[in-house]
């Protein structure tokens, strides 16, 4: 079997999903695993649980004697649950953290300027990931956008420079987007005490920031 596969089959079959597989220079096989996650229950009270040393203790054993049945070359193994900048590959990773602000970079340039605010050679994003419903009725194309994210692309203030009270805010812009669009998707890596758990009435898309 591939090492994908074999990996895979371990990780889910003890219960996690498999979030990232990576090779490092020096045989390093770097494996990221998570906690399977599942819609909350309306009305209920969502408690975000995480992965623990335990856990990748486990899935380490396991993965170490799968791989040594299948001679897959390899020097060290490290088994981690995922970082601030949480890749995000599977539908379910959008649905999960709708609401959060998240990093994206298309595989190809807009190739149009979206009312002049947006350079037409621009792949990579930030803002406010949010759900949008494909339309009711008139044919939608199989693949409209199901996705976007919401941004202000605020000018960079001038060191020592005063910012005037009475300044208005930056445009909001949005862009709509399908997974088969995108390279790379990510949770932003912004450091908040209150986790990643907020909803998305807790942070507004003026919080976020473009990437030029």
């Amino acid at each position: 079997m591939a090492l994908k596969e074999i990996v895979e089959q371990t990780v889910v079959g003890l219960g996690y999903d498999l979030v990232e597989i990576e090779r490092s220079a020096g045989g390093l096989l770097r494996v990221t695993i998570d906690l399977p996650w599942s819609a909350p229950v309306p009305g209920s009270v969502a408690t975000e649980q995480f992965v623990t040393v335990e856990d990748c203790e486990k899935v380490t054993r396991q993965l170490q004697f799968a791989l040594e049945v299948d001679a897959v070359d390899y020097r060290r193994l490290e088994v981690s649950s995922p970082g601030i900048d949480r890749p995000l590959r599977h539908q379910q990773d959008f649905e999960r953290f709708v609401g959060q602000v998240i990093d994206i970079t298309l595989k190809a340039p807009l190739g149009v300027v979206a009312a002049g605010q947006v350079s037409a050679s621009r792949k990579k994003f930030r803002g406010l990931l949010e759900r949008i419903e494909a339309a009711a009725e008139g044919g939608a194309p199989e693949e409209s956008p199901t996705w976007q994210i919401v941004w202000r692309d605020e000018p960079v203030a001038k060191p020592g420079a005063k910012i005037g009270k009475k300044r208005l805010p930056a445009p909001l812009q949005a862009l709509g987007f399908v997974l088969s669009e995108l390279k790379d998707a990510r949770l932003a890596p912004i450091v908040s005490f209150k986790g990643r758990g907020k909803s998305q009435g807790d942070e507004t898309a003026s919080d976020t920031f473009g990437l030029n």
